[in-house]
């Protein structure tokens, strides 16, 4: 009863952790086997019986019977005399199984002993905690927030694990407070010492993809497949819809009567404004799609460059470039093709690259950011307008302008 009051003793905070007793003893068995080596200098003469149905376990040291006076290693060998204390018919040359009792390892070391245990549960549960999660990245999960930082906000599950949703991984417009339920991707699961770092993503393509398959039933069941995903977190997304059945109207499934079915998803994602297309491999059709809401006149294809000039009437091109350039970002994205924007009758039209003696780079990438690369296209907005849509000073816009007005002057 000793070793069970001991071992009772060392797991009485095993109710608070998510281990069985097999699993526990096992444990056990190898944290004593340490504290033998310590002590003995060696376990391999020790047997250690688990019996984890009552919880307890026996620790055995084997030792060979020598004639007095000849015992050179005190942990494998025993002296006659000593040996036929325990039992009178011992004879030289004969085993000796003796007991060892938790108590004499010492206090020193049974107080070692519990910490080393405390330690092995510990790294056991992070373990389980790690392969758990690892199986879920890429998954939807809800967790409630416990603490807001400034760089991040730390949720705990059910179990009282560890999520953390970073600032950047974060829709812009998103505002938690204390006790929210929170929902997102676990992005990644990673073992930082021997704890697992949970990261949940609110801003990654997937967390959209995995909501549609989530709110839309026709994508649970495959019967509808999300093709690619392309986001501005909180301000705009792409979805490229397909079906195998020609009987289903995909994007008409996925948005719903009245946009029923996509409503939940936008209002989760704090009001991103989601275009559905259907995704086709006729890729002149699949850029003209990508560029919706604007109606595209023309679409001429360079496949080794990877780029596509697209022709549309001057009112069509402010919605195919989009606020803020959003539009024709993500419509190149879906496709994977760098698009640009041409204005039917501009055939006299220059590239701004062509300025780029006059122009420093980074002030024409800055116009490239909102979908103008052509002289023309800056030349037809107001410059309150650009001002407003580029990070660039009105002087500046005002001396490119003159740059660019000169040109056609000429």
């Amino acid at each position: 009863m000793e070793n069970l009051a001991l071992i009772d003793s060392f797991s009485e905070f095993k109710d608070d952790k998510q281990i069985d007793r097999v699993t526990l003893m096992a444990i056990l068995e190898d944290v004593f086997r340490n504290a033998l080596k310590k002590k003995y200098g060696s376990d391999d003469n020790f047997d250690i019986i688990v019996n984890p149905d009552k919880g307890d376990l026996e620790i055995w040291r084997n030792r060979i019977v020598v004639a007095d006076g000849e015992v050179e290693d005190p942990n494998e060998e025993i002296s006659l005399s000593a040996a036929q204390k325990i039992e009178p018919d011992f004879e030289i040359g004969e085993d000796v199984s003796e007991e060892v009792k938790l108590i004499d390892l010492g206090r020193r070391s049974i107080l070692a002993l519990r910490q080393n245990l405390i330690s092995k549960i510990h790294e056991h549960d992070n373990t389980i905690i790690y392969k758990q999660f690892k199986d879920l990245e890429g998954e939807i999960y809800t967790a409630e927030v416990h603490h807001i930082r400034h760089r991040a906000v730390i949720l705990l599950d059910d179990e009282g694990n560890e999520i953390i949703l970073p600032k950047e991984k974060q829709i812009p417009s998103d505002f938690f407070r204390k006790g929210d339920n929170v929902r997102g991707i676990i992005e990644s699961v990673d073992l930082k010492g021997n704890k697992p770092t949970i990261i949940m993503s609110r801003a990654a393509p997937v967390f959209l993809e995995k909501l549609f398959e989530q709110e839309i039933p026709e994508v649970f069941d495959g019967l509808i497949t999300v093709k690619k995903v392309v986001r501005i977190p909180g301000e705009k997304a792409k979805v490229a819809v397909d079906s195998y059945d020609d009987r289903i109207d995909p994007v008409g499934a996925c948005v719903g009567m009245k946009g029923s079915r996509i409503h939940g998803i936008v209002r989760e994602l704090g009001n991103e404004n989601i275009d559905v297309i259907n995704y086709t491999s006729n890729l002149t059709l699949y850029i003209t799609r990508a560029l919706s809401p604007a109606k595209v006149t023309s679409v001429k294809i360079d496949e080794v460059k990877k780029r596509a000039e697209v022709i549309l009437r001057p009112e069509e091109v402010s919605k195919a470039i989009g606020r803020g350039g959003h539009n024709i970002r993500l419509a190149g994205q879906l496709t994977g093709y760098e698009i640009d924007v041409l204005r039917e009758g501009a055939e006299e039209d220059v590239e701004l690259s062509e300025f780029s003696d006059e122009i420093e780079g980074w002030i024409i990438q800055e116009f490239h950011k909102i979908g103008l690369d052509t002289a023309k296209s800056i030349l037809e907005h107001d410059i309150n307008d650009l001002v407003k849509r580029t990070d660039l000073e009105e002087e500046t816009i005002r001396d490119v302008i003159n740059i660019l007005k000169e040109e056609f002057e000429e």
